[in-house]
């Protein structure tokens, strides 16, 4: 089930939001029974397309939550055995953890690469080793996200950031609410802590969560959706068969996509969140105008460069020790990034290109960056269609095959079966779509689209017209996906 389905919109989201509002939330027992029926819905809600994971998901917040209590209760004075009691509860909880995320993420890509390092040693008559199999299981959805939301959880108890919670309820809600479930924002426990014990849904908050929610769904629907056919269209044709321009338009396309998507699933969970008397943090914050690559990763994925920030680079040592140990940490960080977002290893060799281009620009290039606006944008345009090739090409080799395509190494043979008018024949039904999603990237015009929102009348007026037409989009067949879903 996603946001933008209809199933979602016309049956799970209404029948829900009918009892929950039934419940008053001024009283600790009635907010208990608010965050019962919330987590009862968010189970059905991740149950509805994962029956089976949804158990694996409960047992890992079982096991979290018994594994928390274990850290609990010490004072500022502690026993040298509590103190081991604690770590073991904190390594038995990464191990759990991380095990489940490995094995149903990593495992198929570990062991094929290792048959391949087996085969490769075979053929060169050094040692014949058997291949290693692994059952080709699918990915739960969603799991990235919630196993860094438990390890915050976590880490931060150890940490003593905060106590324990000893309602179960609380976090189990915490960790299981439906609209940051499946592709984020990753929250952290303060965020929603008070909430958690007493709520109340005014009714601005709750018109400003539909606003935002309809927002969201249109930058899906109306924008990600109908750009990302373009995309559809390219993969057809086969990128060994494309121009050099439309490469680039291909690439520049995908570049919207992803970023309506998840900014607008995005803002779909803000305002969820509103609606249920909950504040998400904010996830993006106009990433595309970003001058430097270090910049937009300020601004892209928020709450997930802070948990690399909070969880790994700073527990390294930060940038206090020297810059051979800031370049090693910065390093770590983008090969996990790289990792995260995926098995493969063009999601490997993008971390890398990142981890390249951060260093240099903080070695070299950021201060002439900053100076010099207008090189500063021709930069961050060429690079960001560039690092985006890595997500929407399926392995390397067609990664490769679609870099010689953008920057024209292409030879004489090739050339005989590439149209140059392919840019003009794929691209011209999309220039519309295209430079519509160029102008809502501008800061400018989205803070005045949310400056509309705020006026009664015409935010209202143009909610309605925005749902109407994300549903008659979605009506007409359009490929409906949320792209983050799969990492």
């Amino acid at each position: 089930m996603v946001f933008s389905g209809f199933d979602f919109l016309f049956g799970f989201l209404p029948v829900f939001l009918f009892f929950y509002l039934l419940i008053p939330g001024q009283k600790t027992w009635t907010v208990q029974i608010k965050n019962l029926c919330l987590l009862v819905f968010s189970l059905f809600f991740y149950a509805y397309g994962e029956p089976v994971y949804v158990w694996l998901m409960v047992a890992s917040i079982s096991v979290n939550y018994l594994l928390s209590l274990g850290m609990s209760g010490m004072g500022k004075t502690v026993k040298k055995s509590e103190t081991v009691k604690r770590k073991i509860c904190l390594v038995i909880s990464c191990i759990f953890n991380l095990f489940i995320l490995v094995f149903f993420k990593y495992a198929p890509f570990v062991v094929e690469n290792i048959n391949l390092l087996t085969d490769t040693l075979k053929a060169a008559d050094i040692i014949s080793l058997p291949h290693l199999k692994v059952p080709v299981l699918e990915n739960p959805v969603g799991i990235s996200f919630y196993t860094f939301q438990i390890l915050s959880y976590i880490i931060d108890i150890y940490k003593r950031r905060y106590p324990a919670e000893r309602n179960f309820l609380n976090v189990a809600t915490y960790i299981a609410m439906f609209p940051q479930l499946i592709a984020g924002p990753i929250v952290k426990f303060p965020e929603v802590k008070k909430k958690l014990g007493k709520r109340h849904v005014t009714a601005l908050a709750f018109d400003r969560g539909v606003k935002y929610f309809i927002i969201g769904l249109a930058a899906k629907v109306v924008l990600a959706n109908r750009v990302g056919n373009l995309m559809y269209d390219i993969d057809r044709i086969g990128s060994d068969s494309i121009s050099t321009g439309l490469a680039w338009m291909g690439a520049a396309a995908y570049s919207f996509q992803i970023y309506f998507d998840f900014y607008g699933y995005s803002l779909m969970a803000v305002g969820l969140g509103k609606m249920l008397g909950f504040r998400f943090p904010e996830n993006f914050r106009d990433p595309y105008a970003a001058r430097s690559m270090t910049e937009f990763w300020r601004r892209w994925h928020i709450t997930l460069g802070r948990w690399f920030r909070e969880y790994v680079y700073i527990p390294l040592g930060g940038n206090r020790n020297g810059k051979i140990k800031t370049v090693r940490n910065i390093f770590l960080v983008w090969l996990l990034t790289g990792i995260w977002h995926g098995a493969g290893w063009n999601f490997i060799l993008w971390g890398m290109m990142l981890f390249v281009i951060l260093i240099t620009e903080k070695l070299f290039t950021g201060s002439f960056l900053s100076k010099h606006k207008i090189i500063s944008y021709i930069y961050m345009f060429i690079l960001i269609p560039c690092s985006w090739v890595f997500f929407f090409t399926d392995n390397t080799e067609e990664m490769t095959i679609w870099f010689t395509r953008m920057f024209g190494l292409i030879s004489v043979d090739e050339m005989k079966h590439i149209s140059t008018s392919d840019v003009i024949v794929y691209g011209k039904p999309y220039i519309p779509v295209l430079i519509t999603a160029i102008i809502f990237c501008i800061p400018r015009v989205r803070k005045y689209v949310f400056v509309l929102l705020r006026k009664k009348i015409v935010g209202t007026v143009m909610c309605v017209i925005l749902f109407f037409l994300s549903v008659f989009y979605l009506a007409s067949g359009l490929e409906n996906p949320f792209l983050y879903f799969r990492f």
